[in-house]
């Protein structure tokens, strides 16, 4: 059972590498595209996706601490919560205004 558990963790964690990954990935082509055509919609869009990677980022590390602690108590663990949300609603805030420019 502990050896079940140690490669579903393995396999979480390569899979939030991947995820990273790509978020980084669509971040930098936003940035490309926005270096060669610069608009305000593309210039929203770079923004909100590095956004995006940002809490993707976050979301991995407070994943991680919170995994690994025993003592978390239910309002830290909210705030670290809340805090992990405020760049998703960033991102998506500027890819919605690159959408609707």
């Amino acid at each position: 059972m502990v050896e079940t558990v140690a490669v579903a963790r393995g396999a979480l964690i390569l899979m939030r590498l991947v995820t990273f990954g790509l978020t980084l990935g669509i971040t930098l082509i936003s940035f490309q595209a926005y270096r060669k055509k610069q608009s305000e919609k593309l210039q929203s869009a770079f923004i909100g996706f590095a956004f995006i990677s940002m809490g993707v980022a976050i979301t991995n590390v407070i994943t991680q601490l919170g995994a690994g602690a025993t003592e978390t108590s239910s309002l830290q663990f909210i705030f670290l919560q809340m805090t992990e949300t405020i760049p998703f609603i960033i991102g998506f805030t500027m890819l919605y205004l690159s959408l609707y420019r």
